[in-house]
């Protein structure tokens, strides 16, 4: 969900390679494949996938009964508390946006429909500022957080709601990737991307994995360090659901889609 950079890839993968060597000295992790570009949504509804990171809204919305929560991680990067995030408000900077409510019938950047970070978190934001379901004056459906900061840079949309987490890494990685952005607000707070397994995985190798991330070894902890990643917690569907409240409140103010 983070590959912003070779680096912070390589990171994942020695995160994931570190996992497997626990399995293995429990007795599992046979025949694991590695997949870089899963088909997303598709691959996370696979009953034998072992590990992944979703979206929580995804989560919510479509994958509970095809996979199982594992853990959240606490990421230490500016606007993530314990094992919360939020999104930053990102505008041009120095333009004539100051505040969230001088966005009004701007252009918004959106990653995706199904992204907690850039689409329902944006919408709970800006929901109290809407009138007759409508606050933007357009929104364009970019496909990543790069894209659309991308295009808040070049003038082809005026503001974009960014994963702090994704926003750490880039600051860490390519600053420049940032250049003429700034920030005027984060968003309300909710569970950070949690790391799942498939339905099909046995219970086992579930806690196994389960144990591991929330009790790290040295050598799992400093990979995890690596990552920016402080520690993992043991969330649950019962802390998930804080996302779908946000959607909720964002229907209670009669503003059921970003428009």
């Amino acid at each position: 969900m983070y590959e912003v950079s070779a680096s912070v890839r390589a990171g994942y993968d020695t995160l994931f390679e570190a996992l497997l060597d626990v399995l293995r000295a429990d007795g599992f992790g046979e025949a694991v494949e590695l997949e870089h570009t899963p088909a997303l949504p598709d691959f996370w509804q696979r009953p034998d996938m072992l590990l992944s990171q979703t979206c929580g809204y995804p989560y919510l919305t479509r994958l509970r009964g095809h996979v199982a929560l594992l853990a959240t991680p606490a990421y230490a990067f500016p606007g993530c508390e314990g094992s919360d995030y939020a999104s930053a408000i990102v505008v041009r900077a120095g333009g004539a946006i100051g505040t969230l409510a001088g966005a009004r019938g701007c252009v918004a950047a959106v990653n995706d429909i199904d992204s907690n970070s850039g689409m329902n978190a944006l919408r709970h934001a800006v929901a109290p500022l809407a009138r007759d379901g409508r606050f933007f004056g357009a929104v364009r459906w970019s496909g990543s957080h790069r894209a659309s900061l991308a295009l808040v840079q070049d003038g082809e949309a005026d503001l974009a709601a960014i994963d702090c987490v994704t926003l750490g890494y880039l600051r860490r990685e390519e600053p420049s990737s940032l250049d003429g952005l700034a920030v005027v607000c984060h968003s309300a707070p909710s569970p950070a991307l949690p790391f799942v397994t498939g339905a099909a995985v046995p219970h086992a190798v579930r806690e196994c994995l389960r144990s591991a991330l929330l009790a790290p070894s040295p050598k799992l902890a400093g990979v995890m360090a690596a990552l920016s990643i402080r520690a993992f917690a043991p969330c649950g569907d019962q802390d998930y659901v804080r996302i779908e409240a946000l959607a909720a409140e964002a229907r209670a103010y009669g503003y059921p889609q970003l428009a």
